[in-house]
């Protein structure tokens, strides 16, 4: 009975956090070899126990994920993270060929988050600095809030992580989904608890929102607005009593006007100075990101692509 509970229990409150890999996938070309197929090496570090090609690529990569994940809870929550109880079985695939991408599961139960397990791909420059931090972000949410958050909030705020290159793509796919009726209603979209079948426009979009709103009052609000609306369960009192919106529908305006005017900068209150975006650059197990060093945004001008008239855009509904 027991094993039961426990099974039904971790079928209920898995999270499987997944990177974009469907629009990447495409640009893969040649043969891939499945991972049983691959010559695997082994390297563990406090945190983590890397599988990758070769011993250099999975010292490599468990460095870089002790760095990341240094790194990602001094800027998101301002301070390292204990090591866990069990370290994270990190699996790779790299390859020039492969495109980025990846998954992470994790279990929440009775306040506690365990059983990580981490799938990486992508040619070895995307897979240190977009993929991982991508997923080691998950890690550090699920660490802090332990409880799954909004799925549009996670996926977007991992995905600022990511390398400008990856970034860029998602503010591409943002501008195509709003022609073409696939944007979605934040009354729904805040409602979204699983990954909906086309998932690719809630990256986008959740990317985009999440910018929007760190960039309107800076890390620390945002934290902060999604524990109270996970909290009590009111997204509107939430958006309005952290970013004076007194509607959802009144969020999602604000926040096309700014897409459609090529996302300027916004300004931050100076009572939370701007940080830098993991992205700027690849941290180091030797030089990790040290806590009160001073920093900006990862440097961002409006998307020249992003149409300027409104008309171009197919309206949301409320």
């Amino acid at each position: 009975m027991e094993a039961r509970l426990s099974r039904a229990r971790r079928l209920a409150c898995a999270v499987v956090a997944l990177w974009s890999v469907a629009p990447l996938m495409a640009e893969a070309q040649g043969p891939r070899r499945p991972v049983s197929m691959q010559r695997q090496s082994g390297y563990r570090t406090p945190n983590f126990v890397v599988r990758a090609p070769t011993p250099d690529l999975a010292r490599e990569i468990g460095e870089s994920a002790e760095a990341w994940r240094e790194s990602l809870a001094i800027e998101w929550l301002g301070k390292p993270m204990p090591n866990w109880v069990e370290p994270c079985p990190i699996t790779a695939q790299v390859s020039p060929s492969l495109g980025a991408g990846g998954a992470t599961s994790f279990v929440f139960d009775r306040g506690e988050v365990f059983g990580w397990e981490m799938n990486i791909q992508g040619s070895r420059e995307r897979v240190l600095d977009s993929v991982l931090p991508h997923e080691i972000t998950h890690t550090v949410f699920a660490s802090h809030f332990r409880q799954p958050l909004p799925r549009w909030a996670d996926e977007g705020a991992c995905t600022t992580v990511e390398h400008r290159s990856e970034i860029v793509k998602q503010e591409r796919l943002l501008i195509q989904f709003l022609k073409t009726n696939k944007g979605i209603p934040f009354t729904q979209m805040f409602a979204m608890t699983e990954y909906p079948k086309d998932i690719l426009p809630l990256y986008a979009q959740g990317h985009s929102l999440t910018q929007f709103l760190m960039e309107s009052r800076g890390k620390q609000e945002f934290l902060n607005f999604l524990t109270d609306g996970m909290n009590h369960k009111n997204w509107r009192r939430a958006v309005s009593d952290h970013y004076g919106h007194e509607s959802l529908y009144e969020l999602q305006t604000d926040w096309l006007d700014w897409v459609k005017q090529g996302r300027p900068r916004l300004d931050t209150p100076s009572a939370q100075p701007p940080v830098v975006l993991a992205s700027a650059s690849t941290p180091t197990p030797t030089a990790p990101a040290k806590r009160g060093r001073p920093s900006v945004y990862a440097s961002r001008v409006a998307d020249a692509s992003a149409p300027a008239v409104s008309s171009v855009y197919a309206p949301l509904r409320r």
